[in-house]
């Protein structure tokens, strides 16, 4: 039996089981503020909400405006807006909207889950693929790490729709390091990917916060966020 395959199982019984089984366990609205920076150099600052969005599904949004350095004097900002159903402890992608605006360019990207299907549009391409159960994507997937690590997950792979498929991503629990941040020092746990060399790392504080309280990506631009202000639950 293929890693899939058991995951797949796996998600399909989480789906099986009632919502109230795992209602305790997700978070079901907050508002995170980070400071972002970019090679090193402050670039702006980002905040990132989660809310109900009625029938079932949360809205959970990040949104990142450049107030220093060239990302100022281009007016960039940036916005991410993702619709999910917990499927389990899963953020279930529905749907998830992309918009960079700069005085120099502009990008959109649309995914849309519809039945098995998903579309995307990104800007003027289009694609679609194979839906898979317990599928997140790239917006969502710090908040899945940070639930799955609350329930004690130290290996974790997850299903993540991208622009021309679904990668199942991986990731572990690689250290626990002190981590200092304008929202304070913390004895954290570093989760790295591991199915690719994409540098990822992100620092998480399980009990206390379900997203990172530092995440630096290099792919996209060697991006790192530092949490500033954490007010929900």
């Amino acid at each position: 039996m293929t890693t899939r395959t058991l995951l797949r199982a796996g998600l399909a019984l989480a789906l099986a089981l009632p919502a109230a089984a795992f209602a305790a366990d997700v978070p079901q609205s907050f508002t995170a503020t980070y400071q972002v920076s970019k090679g090193g150099d402050p670039l702006g600052e980002a905040t990132v909400t989660l809310k109900p969005a009625g029938g079932g599904q949360f809205e959970y949004s990040n949104q990142t405006k450049g107030t220093s350095g060239l990302a100022a004097m281009l007016g960039a900002n940036v916005s991410e807006t993702s619709r999910f159903t917990w499927a389990g402890q899963v953020p279930q992608a529905v749907s998830y909207h992309y918009q960079l605006d700069a005085a120099i360019k502009s990008k959109t990207r649309d995914l849309a889950v519809q039945g098995g299907t998903v579309q995307v549009q990104d800007n003027k391409k289009s694609f679609t693929y194979s839906a898979v159960p317990g599928m997140v994507e790239r917006n969502t997937l710090p908040l899945a790490l940070g639930v799955a690590l609350r329930s004690g997950q130290k290996d974790l792979a997850l299903p993540v729709a991208v622009k021309q498929e679904v990668e199942n991503q991986k990731f572990k629990v690689s250290a626990t390091e002190k981590v200092t941040v304008p929202a304070g020092s913390f004895e954290a746990v570093r989760v790295d990917r591991t199915d690719a060399d994409r540098g990822f790392n992100a620092w998480y504080v399980p009990a206390k916060y379900p997203v990172p309280v530092k995440l630096a990506q290099k792919d996209g631009g060697d991006m790192t966020m530092e949490l500033v202000k954490f007010e929900g639950r």
